[in-house]
């Protein structure tokens, strides 16, 4: 695709640095080099240049410069890549320099990789990957949008659109051109091949969500009664005080969150206010705390972990934490320097947050529990909730035809699974998705 007008836009983080990426895309991207530089540019090599405006003969900067001729670029164009000083004036004069030139505007955000989409350069599910790169916080995140950036989710899709396609030429083929000799059509010898990727696809959407727990992260909520020390297992959790920590219960009536890089995996922890429903009255303090448990029990509900918290100095476990346990739930035990000598309980982690006894293997439980809901395995992940949907829709058309016992039909149901498929990848329909996906990438992307 040809585009008119020549982007630019800083590649690099905005602000005072050592070194500053400016990055110019387009049809004049090699004039408005041309006319910085007293020197031709070697493709492909970094060469210093002392960078001058045109008319004054102002030097803007003594600068790196790459220059990248179409169609071997990152954006498929001719591409410029100026290494500058990252000083604001430095920055500033040469925006200047590039807004005066002819056919150059700024980039939007995106617009980069989106017109490295458009001429071919990667398909849709690499462009996300470098958003999620970007956006890589831990080392199990970067893994991932590396392998998505590299065509592993591309290449396992591509693969089924191609199964499909020779499904489908076949099945047409044979309605165009009965074979006499098969008195009952292809579509008996092919059904069985349909059902295998039906069942392919289904095993793949049920993989209990673990690339989009990885891309977004895994959802924890302390949960337990008050004082149990909730407060203040997230805060060494955290190494901050990001949680108050008293002794008077009721103190945490909003839910708190914390990011966490835990081994490796993305973690979002949640404190939460203490459960002591039946001890509420009707006065406005009570009724503040009582709505901070409603939340609680909510987002209990659709954790990807709960860490019931139970405190050993009490005379019994706490009987409404207990009533929120079940597979997703992770007990721990709290307080076991001061055990009462009537608390019991059959399971659960045995810590002392205050004397850090058993946090480690605390964390390490933690650890080896994310790691099955989310490790990287062989086949890679679902990232994206648009992924789910559509190939839910190839799901849902395979099924219908392998039900189907008119070819026609059979034949229509593939060709409605190939074009769901392609939706993911970018190969049909996707102009109404790509504002949606390239409109949070940063500007220089």
């Amino acid at each position: 695709m040809s585009y008119p007008d020549t982007i630019f836009a800083l590649a690099s983080a905005p602000g005072r640095a050592g070194v500053s990426v400016l990055r110019v895309s387009g049809p004049h991207a090699s004039e408005s080099l041309a006319a910085l530089s007293a020197a031709p540019i070697e493709p492909r090599v970094a060469s210093l240049r002392r960078l001058k405006t045109p008319v004054s003969r102002e030097t803007i900067d003594k600068a790196l410069v790459l220059y990248f001729p179409n169609p071997a670029s990152y954006t498929g164009e001719d591409l410029v890549e100026y290494h500058l000083h990252g000083g604001r004036a430095v920055i500033n004069s040469m925006m200047d320099y590039l807004r005066g030139c002819n056919g150059h505007r700024m980039a939007e955000p995106g617009e980069f990789t989106r017109r490295a989409f458009e001429n071919g350069k990667m398909d849709l599910t690499e462009a996300e990957a470098v958003a999620d790169l970007i956006d890589a916080e831990t080392q199990a995140q970067k893994t991932q949008a590396l392998a998505q950036a590299g065509g592993a989710l591309s290449d396992l899709y591509e693969g089924w659109t191609s199964r499909l396609k020779t499904m489908l030429a076949h099945i047409e083929a044979d309605i165009e051109f009965p074979d006499e000799d098969m008195p009952d059509g292809i579509l008996p010898v092919l059904l069985p091949k349909i059902e295998a990727l039906h069942l392919e696809i289904d095993a793949h959407l049920n993989d209990n969500r673990r690339g989009e727990r990885l891309r977004d992260g895994v959802k924890i909520v302390i949960i337990g009664a008050p004082n149990a020390g909730k407060s203040s297992l997230l805060n060494v959790l955290a190494q901050r005080d990001a949680a108050i920590v008293s002794d008077m219960a009721g103190t945490t009536r909003d839910i708190i969150d914390v990011h966490l890089d835990l081994q490796g995996y993305p973690v979002i922890v949640s404190d939460t206010a203490g459960l002591r429903p039946e001890q509420l009255s009707d006065n406005a303090h009570d009724q503040i705390e009582g709505e901070g448990i409603k939340r609680a029990l909510a987002l209990a509900e659709h954790a990807d972990i709960k860490l019931l918290l139970f405190d050993a100095s009490s005379e019994a476990p706490d009987k409404g934490t207990l009533a929120l346990l079940d597979e997703n739930s992770f007990v721990v035990v709290n307080k076991v320097d001061k055990r009462h000598p009537k608390f019991s309980i059959d399971q659960g982690l045995q810590i002392s947050v205050k004397n850090g006894d058993g946090l480690d293997n605390l964390i390490e439980s933690l650890a080896r529990r994310i790691e099955n809901l989310v490790g990287l395995q062989e086949s890679p992940a679902l990232t994206r909730e648009r992924h789910r949907v559509a190939l839910r829709e190839t799901h849902n058309n395979l099924l219908r035809g392998i039900s189907n016992p008119i070819a026609e039909l059979c034949a229509e149901d593939l060709r409605l699974a190939v074009r769901s498929l392609g939706r993911i990848t970018g190969r049909v329909d996707v102009e109404d998705l790509l504002d949606v996906i390239f409109r949070d990438f940063c500007i220089g992307k």
